[in-house]
């Protein structure tokens, strides 16, 4: 796999899959910009080079069409100020408008294409499609990792026309990161699993009893989990189907040495609300009509006894609705304990996108932590050893 570094741009024009699906407001503001942020190494290294860059990315779930909501326009500002160049937009992402402009940049200019998502063709993995788009670039770079688990166009079909084809800063990152948490992981390695279903995290969980120490598991999984173990759970999140499978992980976790930690306390809610009335129950205790919302004080104190002692931590998914600032309490005080294990002990620690990511950015300790991903679902499937589409078409 071509790296960056080993790489000159000079003179080049480099087609760059970058992952730009950031969340805006009402007013097409970006409410998080960690994304972008995180490719600027990228396309400024081409830059320096001297080579010009057409960026090219999806935005949100377009359904058979363009959509001004998802438009990439809303981008190009704050992405000029980013990069301290006036980045040209193009209103399609193929055609001969995106081709006359992708050929007249000059050495040190910046070209962003309209949403690919636009095209019905983009998730079908369209070789025509893939096709045009790479008319577009001289060397083909991939920095999204997030959607490296996707055989998209953009992301995997588009190499095969591309004799130059260069791993971006972003994605060697993601891949240096999740390797050495696989490989290297200094002892005793923490992996905290949270969310709302089991269903999702089976088989990262499954993959991390060959490799882990400690397995904490919080949020709405956990409920699951209690209930198979004769608990009353109220109204709580639960998949019920997965009761038997809940009680047989935590069998392979006792038979492999693995210390699992469920919580022993939570904050239940008799509303789905942040106003809500709420009040702190022993787990397997919520009453019939109310529902767990977070994990109590006496797990946190659990959690970050053992979290405190650890050298290499892995967390995905929160600890409860981290959403409403009344329950967000668990899971800011795990993100404090990582944050401080990290800083204090010298523990490694890889935030492993999504809602996790969020957690860590809203409360300002992305710079804080040993790596955050931006790929939540790319890397859990990174993690359970399958082959990332979008990482193969680099090799």
């Amino acid at each position: 796999m071509k790296t960056l570094d080993s790489y000159n741009f000079s003179g080049k024009r480099a087609l760059i899959r970058v992952d730009f699906n950031v969340p805006l407001n009402s007013k097409f503001e970006i409410t998080d910009d960690t994304r972008m942020k995180a490719t600027l190494p990228t396309i400024s290294k081409i830059l320096k080079d001297g080579g010009s860059c057409v960026l090219m990315s999806h935005l949100g779930r377009p359904k058979g069409g363009p959509e001004d909501k998802y438009s990439l326009k809303h981008l190009v500002g704050p992405l000029s100020i980013m990069l301290g160049v006036s980045v040209k937009f193009a209103d399609d992402c193929i055609g001969d408008s995106a081709k006359e402009m992708a050929d007249s940049l000059q050495p040190g200019e910046v070209l962003l294409l309209e949403n690919l998502r636009f095209y019905k063709e983009e998730e079908k993995g369209d070789v025509a499609f893939a096709e045009k788009l790479s008319k577009l670039g001289d060397v083909y770079v991939n920095d999204a990792f997030g959607t490296a688990h996707r055989a998209h166009a953009s992301t995997a079909v588009i190499a095969q026309f591309f004799t130059d084809k260069v791993c971006g800063y972003v994605m060697q990152a993601e891949l240096d990161n999740a390797q050495r948490v696989l490989d290297n992981a200094d002892r005793p390695f923490t992996a905290i699993m949270g969310g709302a279903k089991i269903s999702d995290k089976i088989l990262i969980i499954e993959k991390l009893l060959d490799s882990v120490d400690n397995l904490i598991i919080g949020g709405g999984m956990s409920y699951t989990f209690t209930k198979a173990q004769g608990g009353n759970i109220g109204k709580s999140l639960l998949e019920a189907d997965k009761q038997e499978l809940a009680l047989e992980l935590l069998e392979k976790a006792k038979a492999k040495g693995v210390q699992v930690y469920l919580p022993v306390d939570n904050v239940i809610s008799d509303g789905f609300s942040n106003d809500a009335n709420r009040q702190i129950v022993a787990t397997g205790e919520i009453p019939d009509d109310w529902e767990g919302l977070d994990i109590g004080p006496e797990t946190i104190a659990l959690f970050s006894d053992v979290l405190s002692k650890s050298k290499t931590i892995l967390w995905n998914g929160p600890m409860g609705v981290f959403e409403f600032p009344n329950f967000a309490i668990g899971t800011n005080a795990i993100a404090d304990v990582v944050v401080k294990a990290t800083e204090d002990n010298g523990a490694f620690s890889l935030i492993g996108g999504g809602d996790s990511a969020s957690a860590v950015n809203n409360a300002g300790y992305g710079d804080r932590v040993s790596y955050v991903s931006t790929g939540g679902g790319a890397l859990l499937e990174y993690m359970e050893g399958k082959v990332l589409p979008g990482v193969a078409a680099l090799d």
